[in-house]
């Protein structure tokens, strides 16, 4: 049975999953992380893609990026993978799929859910129970815009700026931000989208179907719903 087509919009911000093969670990240790943020920094330049946050997994992958031109998410995203594979195969002598099918991408509103998004991702290592606080992991976005902390492959996130009128207003709100994702009033949901409401039934609707398992809600008219009303983004994938 012939694959379905891709749709990717032109300047799309997209969230993007990418696990291993049967759950099976893909990192064991900082090289491995190190290699493939190395492998998706060069793909991220040579396919004008804006990555916004990030969290490598032991056995899977979350970015939420931008992409300039639609065609170029799966070059880049194909890419990167074969070429994470490549090397994962030749360090540890390892035969058949490292990856789980394609990856898995949905489309984002970014001006109402990047930020949420954005939690959701960082706050996986939290919700896995690998560490008790975001700060303690480094494999993830989080401490680029909670500390400061300079991590080349990222492009600032275009919601961050509104987080308050300095650097040090704006690290004191993310972590606030990121830390009120961990209480009881954001219940866990299967990858944080469940609230995240898709109009109609257009693509980004069905493959938000196909990662998470279950129908996405759809819009109702009217005034739409605050951030945190719409999105609950404190469960773990």
């Amino acid at each position: 049975m012939p694959r379905t087509a891709r749709i990717v919009m032109d300047g799309g911000t997209y969230h993007v999953l990418t696990r291993g093969n049967n759950g099976q670990p893909v990192f064991h240790g900082d090289p491995d992380f190190q290699r493939y943020l190395q492998v998706l920094s060069t793909y991220a330049r040579a396919h004008q893609l804006k990555v916004y946050h990030f969290v490598l997994m032991p056995n899977h992958v979350h970015l939420v990026l931008e992409v300039v031109r639609g065609e170029s998410l799966s070059k880049a995203m194909l890419g990167l993978n074969l070429t994470y594979a490549l090397y994962y195969r030749k360090r540890y002598r390892y035969s058949g799929h490292l990856w789980q099918g394609r990856f898995k991408s949905l489309l984002i509103d970014r001006e109402k859910h990047l930020l949420a998004c954005g939690r959701y991702v960082e706050l996986n290592p939290v919700r896995a129970g690998l560490v008790a606080d975001p700060t303690a992991y480094p494999w993830s976005s989080y401490r680029a815009y909670a500390e400061g902390v300079g991590i080349p492959l990222l492009a600032q996130q275009p919601c961050y700026e509104s987080l308050g009128a300095s650097v040090s207003e704006r690290q004191r709100a993310y972590r606030q931000w990121i830390q009120d994702g961990l209480t009881p009033r954001h219940p866990p949901v299967p990858v944080g989208h469940r609230q995240l409401f898709i109009k109609g039934t257009t693509p980004s609707a069905t493959r938000l179907e196909d990662l998470l398992g279950f129908p996405p809600r759809t819009r109702r008219t009217g005034r739409p719903r605050k951030l945190e009303a719409a999105v609950d983004d404190s469960a773990g994938a």
